[in-house]
């Protein structure tokens, strides 16, 4: 866990909204959001995680992934600003990191939760339904969003 304005945060934050950008049709532009959704993203409120790559072949820790939990208004949880480095997709990281947001969405939420994404995004979306997440309706006003998708946890 991580603080959200952390070095290792911001870095992995800007990979994630310059390939959103290069992929979406229209571009994407996150705005103030570094700032605006920070306090949502530490606790008790939500989490920022990062994923590092360690090695002797590596001259320090490389950020590889993150994501964020935040808690919504209705209790249930949201699963946020989740990516994997293209050089490392492929190798199980998107699924574990997904797990650990779970892990925490889970002790701060009321069970359920929520996550919105593009349609560019396709095997993201794959990921999700593989991991049990079905498509709902539109809760948020995302405006980059195209899919709406909830998990209910087992107690």
């Amino acid at each position: 866990m991580v603080d959200p304005q952390a070095e290792a945060a911001l870095w992995a934050m800007g990979r994630y909204f310059a390939e959103l950008d290069e992929r979406f049709p229209t571009g994407f532009d996150p705005g103030d959001t570094l700032e605006v959704d920070a306090p949502g993203f530490r606790p008790p409120a939500g989490v920022f995680l990062v994923g590092r790559a360690v090695g002797a072949a590596l001259s320090s820790d490389l950020a590889v992934a993150c994501g964020a939990v935040q808690l919504l208004d209705d209790g249930a949880a949201e699963i946020k600003r989740m990516w994997v480095s293209a050089d490392w997709r492929g190798h199980g990281l998107g699924k574990r990191m997904l797990g650990e947001l779970e892990s925490h969405a889970d002790r701060l939420g009321n069970g359920v939760i929520r996550l919105d994404t593009n349609s560019v995004l396709t095997t993201a979306i794959g990921m999700y339904q593989r991991a049990g997440y079905r498509e709902i309706p539109r809760y948020n006003d995302n405006p980059f969003a195209k899919h709406w998708f909830e998990k209910t946890l087992d107690a």
